[in-house]
């Protein structure tokens, strides 16, 4: 099989190439796409150096791609996406462009994973702070949701390489270039631009996402996103009211027993206790006794690994 990899020299690109070895096996062949400035890097893969070419449509279409996987912007997406879906290719998108389209489908493999084989040349992955947020409610619908809070504690590294950097030129006062306001020793209530509505482009990600990955259109869902001074892994306070009483045991079992799941029992997962981890980590379970059937978690993923 032919694998492209397209925004390869990004942190999720090259989390991916990463992680290739786990997902695939060795006989397959690996060609690499990103911007020009990045052609002619050279990353290893099984042992075997592949050498970065230019994103172009004659590089791409030329090279008998059987998978696409894209961890570019969604401008890049929305261009070569369908021209590699024309030649028979699968694309499997990172960007939010393709998400909330009707035929494109949005997969969470340990929730939806079937949902993958309908497609039509195109599947789409979920924004990270989705991804952990679906995993945690999707074993808990058996309590009927009624509705959702989170407010979310997101790492730098969610915007790539320049919110490391200023992350960094924080540290020695210097302004910052990709955040609004200076993230070194301080939080930033916004990630994405605001909307009309008062919510930002990352908040309707995740209201939006959650809804079609759980096949819930009309989930009472609501989001805070906010920027905090931590490198990697992104935190979510979780409010759910349920339709139907629930016991609090039965609640956390059945979360133990997720797939992507660990639950953090008398403890709770930090951002170290879940850099580079698989799963998503969840503590901090307690009923909520401001409300009818009410519960409270916490919950931590590695943003750069949950959604590969």
């Amino acid at each position: 099989m032919n694998v492209g990899l397209v925004g390869c020299t990004g942190l999720v690109g090259r989390q991916i190439i990463k992680e290739i070895e786990k997902i695939f096996p060795r006989r397959h062949k690996y060609f690499l796409f990103a911007s020009q400035k990045s052609v002619g890097l050279e990353f290893e893969i099984f042992g075997r150096k592949y050498e970065v070419e230019r994103l172009c449509a004659e590089n791409l279409t030329s090279k008998r791609i059987d998978l696409a996987l894209f961890s570019a912007s969604g401008e890049i997406s929305k261009e070569y996406a369908p021209l590699l879906a024309k030649t028979g290719a699968i694309v499997v998108d990172n960007s939010s462009y393709w998400r909330l389209f009707k035929s494109v489908p949005l997969v969470v493999p340990e929730i939806n994973g079937d949902e993958i084989f309908i497609n039509e040349g195109i599947v789409a992955n979920p924004n990270c702070s989705t991804i952990q947020l679906a995993l945690c409610l999707a074993p808990l619908k058996a309590f009927g949701l009624k509705r959702v809070i989170t407010s979310t504690y997101q790492a730098v590294s969610g915007a790539g390489k320049a919110g490391l950097g200023d992350l960094e030129r924080g540290k020695e006062g210097l302004k910052p270039i990709k955040f609004h306001k200076p993230i070194y020793g301080n939080c930033i209530p916004q990630i994405g631009e605001f909307n009309e509505d008062g919510y930002t482009d990352e908040e309707l990600k995740i209201i939006l996402e959650t809804r079609k990955i759980l096949n819930m259109a009309g989930l009472n869902i609501t989001a805070t996103a906010v920027r905090v001074p931590v490198k990697n892994c992104h935190g979510e306070s979780v409010n759910v009211q349920f339709e139907k009483d629930f016991d609090i045991k039965d609640l956390v079992s059945r979360l133990k027993n997720a797939k992507g799941v660990k639950v953090f029992e008398n403890d709770y997962p930090t951002s170290l206790d879940i850099d580079g981890k698989d799963y998503v980590g969840v503590g901090r379970i307690r009923r909520d006794f401001s409300v009818e059937s009410g519960v409270n978690f916490w919950i931590v993923g590695d943003n750069l690994k949950i959604v590969i």
